[in-house]
Formats: structure tokens, sequence, C-alpha cells
């Protein structure tokens, strides 16, 4: 996925979100560019969703800025904000498939709801869709609980780009799956990303994944932005926090609280 030297996408300066006492963002700064596949490393707890949330306005920050096609999004509110959310398309952990559609209405829902597309036009694109993540006519009039795991990330996929969006966010997009399919899902978000021509943002603990999809990675920890470079220079990033994530080590600068007996 290539890198563009233009203005970046995505620009997010000093974010700020603390729950109460609880300071989850501590004044991170971010550019994701255009046409760039950025991933999170982090832990759980160290604020990878609610850096997203900030980005799609569904959690506010205390403060700081998000600019998009050098918009500041902060305090969108209405149609303003509905037309910003047109560009993005989500990737929910879990996959998040309504069960009470078939599969081919859980991709075209945006389609038909967020965008007042006739069902049998966002029926076709949807079938589209799914040919693009390897799922056939057959899989559309299925329902959710019919599918195994891999076959709903990959209907949430299709629904992720359903509407050609400029952005996409994966939230652990392989949790859950077995190796080979997570690389299947690893090899369809980085040709989707390619067609669509978009700009990426995946939060992942998967290192096998993030080395896969980024171009450049940032390690997020207790809310802050520790490192962050091309994906080729992750096993060399000199960060001790870096080198004990992606090593799986015990011991290091991140510390989890673990109850002894």
């Amino acid at each position: 996925m290539a890198t563009s030297q233009t203005t970046p996408k995505i620009i997010i300066r000093g974010l700020h979100k603390a729950f109460g006492s609880k300071v989850v963002l501590d004044g991170v700064d971010l550019d994701i560019g255009k046409a760039e596949s950025v991933v999170i490393l982090g832990g759980s707890g160290s604020g990878k969703s609610v850096l997203l949330k900030c980005v799609l306005g569904i959690v506010k920050p205390d403060s700081g800025s998000i600019k998009v096609d050098g918009v500041e999004t902060v305090g969108m509110k209405g149609k303003e904000r509905d037309e910003l959310l047109r560009k993005f398309g989500m990737l929910f952990q879990g996959a998040a498939l309504f069960d009470s559609l078939k599969v081919w209405q859980n991709v075209a829902f945006g389609l038909i709801q967020g965008r007042g597309m006739a069902r049998a036009e966002a029926k076709a694109v949807a079938l589209k869709k799914l040919g693009q993540v390897g799922l056939g006519a057959d899989v559309a009039e299925l329902s959710p609980a019919e599918l195994s795991g891999g076959m709903q990330k990959r209907v949430a996929l299709a629904r992720a780009i359903a509407a050609d969006p400029e952005i996409i966010f994966f939230d652990e997009p392989t949790t859950g799956l077995d190796p080979i399919m997570a690389d299947v899902i690893n090899d369809l978000i980085i040709a989707s990303v390619r067609t669509l021509g978009a700009s990426a943002l995946s939060i992942t603990h998967d290192i096998a994944s993030a080395r896969k999809i980024a171009d450049r990675v940032a390690m997020l920890f207790n809310g802050k932005i520790h490192w962050q470079g091309p994906v080729a220079e992750l096993d060399r990033s000199g960060n001790a926090h870096v080198d004990q994530f992606i090593h799986g080590r015990a011991e290091g600068p991140i510390r989890m609280q673990v109850l002894r007996p």
C-alpha cells in the first residue's frame, strides 16, 4: 500500500480523553496519510478503541484536534457529522453482524438505511462486494448464524467496503481466528484497501497481522504513542515498549496488573 507525500488524510494532535480519574488518551499525535495503512499496536486498555471512537465522533475528546481532509471534526454535529461519516467504513471486532438479517442485507444495511439506496440496487452492490471477499451468491441468502467465524469476518469486511469508503477502520480484524484464516483476512484487507485507494487505520495486538497489513506502525501504551515508524523498522525500533510487545515478554516497561497468590 503506497504512502502519499501530500497532506495526511487524518491529522490527530494533542488528543486527551479521561473517564473520571482514568486517563485513557494523554496527548496523542498521529497522522494517517492518503492511501496509507497505519496499525496501532497495544494491549488491552491502552486506549486503542477510544482513539477510534474519538475519530468517529462516538466519544468526544476532552481536548485536542482531529482533522479529516484538513477540516476540524471535533465538535461536528448533525448533517456535517453525517457527511463526514460517509467517508468511513468500519470492520468491528467480532464482526457485529445483525442476526435477524440475511448476509446480503447486512452488507447492504448502510446503503439502504444510511444512503437511501433502493433495495434491488443495494443487493447488487452487496453481491459484488461479497464476491470481492470470496463469498458467492449462495452465502448471501444465509443468516450470520449459519456462517463460520472466518466467513462472518469476510461478510463484515464486505459491509465495511460496501460504500467505497475513503477511510476504513479495522478493530482487531483477526481476533478469534485460526492462523490460516487470519492470514486470509489480512490478504483481503490489503486487496480491499488497495482497490479502493483508501486510508486504513487498524488496531490490533496481532503482531503477524500488523506486519502484513501495515505501512506504518504506532505503539500506544498508557494513552501515549511511544514509538511510530515504518513496519520494516519494527524489529529495530530501539524502543523498549515495542520490543517487549512484539516478543510477548512479561518483563519490561509494560506492566500487567496480575493478582499473585
